[in-house]
Formats: structure tokens, sequence, C-alpha cells
């Protein structure tokens, strides 16, 4: 199996579990936070359902470099509107990698704020990183959910909430 192969057949797992999560959030918790250093449920969903497309962004561009490309999340206000962008998102990704090749993986990719960097990867490592964080902040928001008292849905396996699985 080649590098897009499975980086295609991981995407296609981690969708299934993520769409899930996202599809729990409440529609009137939108603006909740667990602490005020927290992200609010908005910003959380919002920044999950946008992560598929980092795979686009790795590659077809070198860097992103935030002090010139200042991070403008989407507005997003209901659970309808969170699933439908992050089916656009993955739809998106899911197209590039289709279309990528094992050189193209190869090549750098930088995150960077001006001069400070951030990570300094190769294009494929970046695809690997943004997967890395869905599962990341799909763990937040279970948290989230979990104080919220929504039950959690399975990732790996059964969840307390789903023992069936």
């Amino acid at each position: 199996m080649s590098q897009i192969e499975m980086l295609l057949k991981e995407m296609e797992q981690e969708a299934k579990t993520t769409r899930n999560m996202l599809g729990r959030v409440p529609n009137d918790k939108y603006d909740w936070q667990p602490h005020e250093k927290s992200m609010t449920v908005r910003a959380l969903a919002t920044h999950i359902a946008e992560l598929p497309s980092w795979v686009t962004l790795a590659l077809t561009t070198e860097e992103l470099d935030f002090a010139t490309t200042p991070y403008q999340p989407v507005a997003i206000n209901d659970t309808a509107q969170l699933l439908d962008y992050f089916e656009r998102m993955l739809a998106d990704g899911k197209a590039h990698l289709e279309q990528a090749t094992e050189e193209q993986l190869e090549g750098r990719w930088v995150l960077r704020e001006g001069e400070q960097i951030y990570s300094d990867t190769s294009k494929g490592e970046m695809i690997r990183i943004s997967f890395s964080q869905i599962v990341h902040h799909r763990a937040q928001l279970g948290v989230y959910l979990r104080l919220l008292n929504i039950p959690i849905p399975g990732s790996y396996g059964p969840s307390a909430d789903e023992p069936g699985f």
C-alpha cells in the first residue's frame, strides 16, 4: 500500500468518528466554554471541521505564515452548518490527496508566524500532523460534551455511553 493510499484510508476512518462527534454538538451550546482560557464549543468544533482542508494546504502551498495570513475561522452557528462545512473540507482534502504523487509528499512545508517557526516538515508529515490535530481536538470536544452531559460516541471501540458500539 502506498503512503497516499494509507493516508486516504486513515482520512476516511477518522472522518467517520469525527462526523459522529461533531454531530453531537448541541445548537444551544456554541458559545459555551469550560474555562475562560478554553476555546468556545464554536471555535473548537469549527477548527475540527476545517482541519481536513490542511491536506489541501499542505499539498498546494509551501508554508502557512500566520503573520501574513491571520487565522480567519468561518462563522458556524449550528450543527447542520458545522457538518456541511466538515464534509466540504473533507471532500476537498480527499480530492487533493487522491491527485497527489508520492514525490509531492516529500516536499518541504513550514508553519510559522514571521520568524517563529512552529513546524518544518515534509508535506506528507504535515498531512499526518493535521490528522493528529483532528484526533487531539476531537478528544477535547469529547471532554466538553462530557461536561455538558452529552453522550460521547465511541472512537476506536465502545464508549461508556455506547457500550454496544
